[in-house]
């Protein structure tokens, strides 16, 4: 009996023929997809690098706007805005509310980008339009309400509030309403007084909260009532006082029915 080949020996010895690994081949399709995936990824990490890693996107400068009493340094200072950080990691909203509490001056700020270094505040201040004297300075309050600023001098063409409440019907206006509502009414008066006469009040009295009265300029007088229909009684002013330029009291707590006289 013959023996085995050589060919089965070395089979024996080696052992069973192992199976080879299939490979895994992607489609075309799907291997472009890959690419096109990984170079998206490779893109976005250089973004992010370029905006927050690099030195070529960093704050440098602030440049501020819009300012009238208060000066670009004040508001610089104020923001303190970070800067050599990188530009688009600074928060406008953080900005925004430091320099409201820190300046009330301030009524709103628009704060903005300006690629690749810079920062832009434009700034719009609150305007008085009436003064509480206290002492020997005065209070500023804006068309709001909003008491804002004290000063040593007064501005001018901003009129004095004065509280001359009258023994009855001041003395009921206080007690119902309180010095702080009256006040809001003065400011609410004084707010919507025409720009011609507003640059002539010089005062703006307070008797009670329907008895409002202004004194202008060259001795006139004007009795504007409670501070309701405020435009309607400052166009009948208007329009009086072009009517009879030459009278020196106005009456329009009834805008409807102005009337003027010689004193």
């Amino acid at each position: 009996m013959a023996g085995p080949t050589t060919a089965e020996r070395q089979q024996k010895k080696s052992g069973p023929p192992r199976p080879q690994r299939a490979r895994l081949r992607l489609p075309p399709r799907a291997r472009r997809l890959v690419v096109l995936l990984l170079l998206v990824a490779l893109v976005a990490a250089g973004g992010v690098w370029v905006l927050y890693g690099s030195p070529w996107l960093r704050l440098e400068r602030v440049e501020v706007s819009g300012t009238d009493v208060l000066t670009p340094r004040q508001v610089v200072e104020a923001a303190d805005a970070p800067v050599d950080d990188p530009l688009v990691s600074v928060d406008p909203g953080a900005l925004e509310e430091r320099l409201r509490s820190t300046l009330p001056r301030i009524d709103s700020v628009v704060v903005s980008r300006s690629w690749p270094h810079g920062i832009g505040l434009e700034v719009t201040e609150r305007k008085p339009v009436l003064l509480i004297e206290k002492g020997r300075k005065f209070i500023e309050v804006d068309a709001k309400g909003v008491r804002f600023a004290t000063v040593e001098h007064a501005p001018k063409g901003v009129p004095l509030l004065e509280l001359a409440l009258d023994r009855k019907s001041g003395a009921a206006s206080l007690r119902r309403f309180g010095t702080a509502r009256l006040l809001r009414e003065a400011v609410r008066v004084a707010g919507d007084l025409p720009e011609s006469v507003a640059r002539d009040t010089r005062n703006v009295k307070v008797r009670s909260y329907d008895s409002i009265s202004l004194e202008l300029s060259g001795a006139r007088t004007v009795e504007w009532g409670s501070g309701e229909k405020g435009r309607a009684k400052a166009a009948s002013l208007t329009a009086l006082m072009k009517a009879t330029p030459k009278a020196g009291h106005f009456d329009v707590s009834v805008p409807t029915a102005p009337v003027s006289a010689a004193s």
